[in-house]
């Protein structure tokens, strides 16, 4: 499987793109630049998604320091020989104590290979990541696309997504996440890069930064 890694990968989604969907030019050209926004696969970039579910930013980013000082390296054994007394110093919910358990435990024990995820197909990365409790699709999404580098995710429940694509194409309203699966899959195989070009295009929109929302 291809992988999106540099910028040049998301240049080259874009022109395909552009050529299979006609309509996306002038989305591409409201949208201006399109980050590759890609961290290092690994337990440590999984990690920080759950950390940052369904809280800001700023709260995300420390909690998230607090346990990478407190588990250094950040590694499935460190978290589990912590146990609670650790997440709790870092300021973690129960339910992400729980999450982080059960995909410590996974890894330690082998049922998940996350090295492995950049490689397979979208499909079975996800089934792999949905398995782990307390693991859902939109944090299996986000590791897929911002740090597995997976080049065909698009997160059709994805609030910021739909406004941008009924707003970019024109709709009559908003789709739903069937609705926007369906037409997505005109842009495989390149809907990681579909997805990148109207975070960008919501966030023109906005005036301000677009994240995925959980």
């Amino acid at each position: 499987m291809r992988r999106i890694r540099t910028a040049d990968d998301i240049e080259e989604g874009l022109e395909a793109l552009v050529c299979a969907d006609p309509r996306l030019r002038s989305v591409r050209a409201f949208a201006g630049e399109v980050p590759l926004r890609l961290s290092p696969p690994g337990f440590a970039s999984l990690v920080a998604i759950v950390v940052g579910q369904q809280v800001s930013r700023a709260s995300a980013d420390a909690i998230y320091g607090r346990l990478a000082q407190l588990a250094d390296p950040l590694a499935p054994q460190a978290l589990l020989d912590g146990g609670e007394a650790l997440y709790r110093a870092a300021g973690l919910s129960r339910p992400k104590m729980r999450t982080l358990d059960a995909l410590s435990h996974a890894v330690v024990e082998g049922r998940l290979d996350i090295d492995a995820l950049a490689s397979v197909d979208a499909a079975e990365a996800m089934a792999g990541l949905l398995a782990i409790p307390g693991i859902g699709p939109w944090t299996a999404e986000c590791y897929l696309l911002f740090a597995a580098g997976h080049p065909d995710v698009f997160p059709a429940r994805d609030v910021a997504l739909q406004s941008a694509v009924a707003h970019g194409l024109g709709l009559d309203g908003r789709p739903g996440e069937k609705a926007l699966a369906a037409l997505a899959e005109s842009w495989s195989p390149w809907r990681g890069v579909a997805s990148r070009l109207f975070w960008a295009y919501y966030a023109r929109m906005k005036g301000k930064e677009a994240v995925p929302l959980s």
